[in-house]
């Protein structure tokens, strides 16, 4: 796969954490379809997950990076147009083709695609199956 699975993110993701001391989940993020949210990010990060009731946690290299917990009541931010984006995560690849290919094949939505593809911001923006934004990234 095309994915450098978040590269530059998880890095800072796992720097930042481990600096606080905690030892769980870095970010967490609400979705209403928790299967959904662990089929999609599981598929695009290439991740692990391990599942505890309402709980789930992504798990990279073996250390968990992204969590998931099941809020029967969550409404998807309306981003880019619209209200706050809340947060999102930058997927780099190294072929903007095959990780497009990807994410729409495991469930991702295209918001918005870059206006520019060669100018030095190269991104397009999606919204995985919850609703969540994310950028693939290139260039």
């Amino acid at each position: 796969m095309a994915f450098r699975a978040g590269e530059r993110c998880r890095r800072w993701a796992c720097r930042s954490w481990e600096r606080s001391g905690h030892a769980r989940d870095p970010a967490t993020r609400d979705t209403a379809d928790l299967a959904a949210e662990r089929t999609f990010r599981s598929g695009l990060l290439q991740a692990t997950v391990e599942i505890r009731d309402d709980w789930h946690t992504l798990l990279v290299d073996g250390a968990p990076r992204l969590g998931f917990q099941f809020a029967p009541n969550y409404v998807a931010p309306n981003w880019p147009d619209g209200e706050s984006q809340q947060m999102h995560l930058d997927l780099y690849v190294d072929d903007i083709a095959a990780g497009h290919a990807e994410a729409m094949a495991l469930g991702a939505r295209l918001l918005k695609r870059s206006a520019h593809p060669e100018s030095a911001e190269r991104f397009h923006i999606y919204a995985d199956p919850a609703g969540h934004p994310f950028c693939l990234c290139w260039g």
